[in-house]
Order: structure tokens, then C-alpha cells, then sequence
């Protein structure tokens, strides 16, 4: 198995993958980075899908495989690089801070391991992990970590793999999206997929916060039970207000203005060169933001 998460910025100095894929239980979203074309949709049956960070999310392996070979038009065997963003509730992302981080892999590995097991609702000995260290001082390193149960992601790989593709990388579709936020101030960007809400904190290109839940009700009740306690945390953990929220993925568009009063922040859309980013396709906007020219392009992902 590959690493599950890999720094944007190294598979920028890479050839480009043949494909990028963004899952989520209504399809699949895929773009071809060489081309820097904006990304295609295409749904899956219902059913094929169900994520969840403890059970199999691949339900139906032989459609999901069969959709994807629909895209590429891949043979078995042929093996074509791809890169992977599952969806954002079928892993686990947090920023750790440490007084002190160990210099050697196996001891940061097993540091991180120790703090994350507590705030994970799987086994942390039998999970995929991933790490990145973003910033560090004199006072404290800050570690961006991903996890998720491997064999979730090794069911997401085998149907890859059935449909010739080669699974380089394999990311979340919250961390591609952070590729889009702005590189100063303070962004909340809150993304719903489905049922699942996606919130990310970013403070002048660094992460400070991911957070995914599924929501009983899509209602403006329910989104504001996330939006309020993460203008809070902006609040507490960095003494000042957001300076702006890009809200995305939600149906009630209509009332968007309404809740950028309710919430005293400034609605600001997320922008991209290839598109305008909605509840399925911005990991891959955010994918393709990093592999092009100019300053956000060669930002990378901050964020492992």
C-alpha cells in the first residue's frame, strides 16, 4: 500500500498522475491534471457507497470499479497513476502540538500514534497513519495527522486497482480543498456532501482544524450546531475573529446571505482557476489549484 497521504507540494515536482479522483457517496468527481480542464461528474448508484471512518465504506467493489473504468476506459493490468481523495468522513484529521517532537520516524510515529488513540473511534494498532510536520519553533512543533482504518483504504485501493488505475496518492478531500483557501487571515471553509459536513480552519496558510460529522438533519439548525462552536474555537484559540467563511455544497444557497449576517463574518466564495467548488469536486479543484503556475500553484499543501 502507498502512503496514505503525501505532501501536494512533492507530487508537484512529480509527472502528473493520468487521473485525480474525488469519491463521495453520490460519485465521482475526476479530472485528468495534464489537461488542466475542469473536473467531470459522474454519479454512482446508490448504494455503491456508504462512508463511514469504522465500517467498509465500498459496498458494491465490482460497480465502483466498473464506474471508474467507465471514466479511463482502463483495462485491467494497465496500471495508469491516480490520484485518490476519499471522502473526509471515512478518515480522521487533526493538528497536534508538541513541546518537544522526537528527530527519529519511529519515535514521532509512535508519539503520534499515543496521542491520537484516545480521539479515534477505531483501533490506532491496525490504522493507516500519516503525518506532517507544518510549523515549528522554538515553543512548539505543530503536527498535522491523518488516520483511518486500513482496511477501509485498502478497499477504496483494490477497486482502483480492478480498474487498472494506480493509486500514488491517497488524501482527503478536506486537505485538497485547504489548497484553495488564501494564504493570510483567518478562513473557515464548511462543505456538505451529502449528509456529511466538513469544517476547515485555516489561519495564514496553515491548518488549524478539521472537523467532519454526519448530520441527523440538513437543516439550517443542524449546520449552525457546527458553524457556531468553530467560530468559537477561532475565537479562544486565536484571540480574534475569522476574517472571512466560504460555505459550499449546501442547497439552501437562497439563504446564504442571511447566515453570513447570523454568523458576523464576511461570506467569501472559495476561488479556483478550474471552477467554481461544490460539495463533490473541490478536493480535485484544490488538486489541480496546486499543480498550476503561479503563486497559489506553488504554495503546495501545507498540510501533509
Amino acid at each position: 500500500m502507498p502512503p496514505f497521504l503525501q505532501q501536494l507540494s512533492r507530487l508537484v515536482q512529480d509527472p502528473p498522475p493520468d487521473y485525480v479522483f474525488e469519491l463521495s457517496e453520490a460519485g465521482i468527481a475526476f479530472a485528468r491534471p495534464a489537461l488542466m480542464l475542469p473536473p467531470t461528474f459522474q454519479p454512482l448508484e446508490p448504494g455503491v457507497l456508504s462512508v463511514s471512518p469504522l465500517t467498509d465504506n465500498v459496498l458494491k467493489p465490482e460497480l465502483l470499479a466498473g464506474g471508474i473504468r467507465a471514466i479511463t476506459g482502463s483495462a485491467s493490468g494497465r496500471g495508469r497513476g491516480a490520484v485518490v481523495i476519499l471522502p473526509d468522513y471515512a478518515a480522521r484529521v487533526a493538528v497536534l502540538s508538541f513541546d518537544h517532537f522526537p528527530g527519529t520516524d519511529e519515535e514521532q510515529r509512535g508519539l503520534v500514534r499515543f496521542r491520537m488513540k484516545k480521539s479515534v473511534p477505531f483501533d490506532m494498532d491496525s490504522a493507516a497513519v500519516s503525518y506532517h510536520v507544518q510549523s515549528a519553533t522554538k515553543k512548539a512543533t505543530e503536527v498535522v495527522v491523518v488516520v483511518a482504518a486500513i482496511e477501509i483504504v485498502a478497499r477504496y485501493e483494490a477497486a482502483f486497482r480492478a480498474a487498472g488505475m494506480h493509486p500514488g496518492m491517497i488524501t482527503t478531500s478536506a486537505l485538497a480543498t485547504f489548497e484553495l483557501t488564501p494564504p493570510t487571515g483567518i478562513s473557515i471553509v464548511a462543505k456538505l456532501s451529502g449528509r456529511q459536513m466538513s469544517v476547515v480552519v485555516a489561519n495564514s496558510g496553515l491548518l488549524k482544524l478539521v472537523r467532519t460529522v454526519e448530520l441527523a438533519d440538513i437543516s439550517p439548525d443542524e449546520i449552525m450546531g457546527v458553524l457556531f462552536p468553530t467560530l468559537a474555537y477561532v475565537e479562544d484559540e486565536m484571540g480574534t475573529h475569522a476574517t472571512r467563511i466560504s460555505l459550499f455544497g449546501f442547497e439552501d444557497g437562497g439563504r446564504m446571505p442571511e447566515w453570513g449576517s447570523e454568523l458576523q463574518v464576511p461570506l467569501e466564495p472559495l476561488r479556483s482557476r478550474f471552477g467554481e467548488p461544490n460539495g463533490f469536486n473541490a478536493g480535485v479543484l484544490g488538486y489541480l489549484e496546486s499543480m498550476s503556475p503561479g503563486p497559489k500553484g506553488s504554495r503546495g499543501a501545507k498540510a501533509a
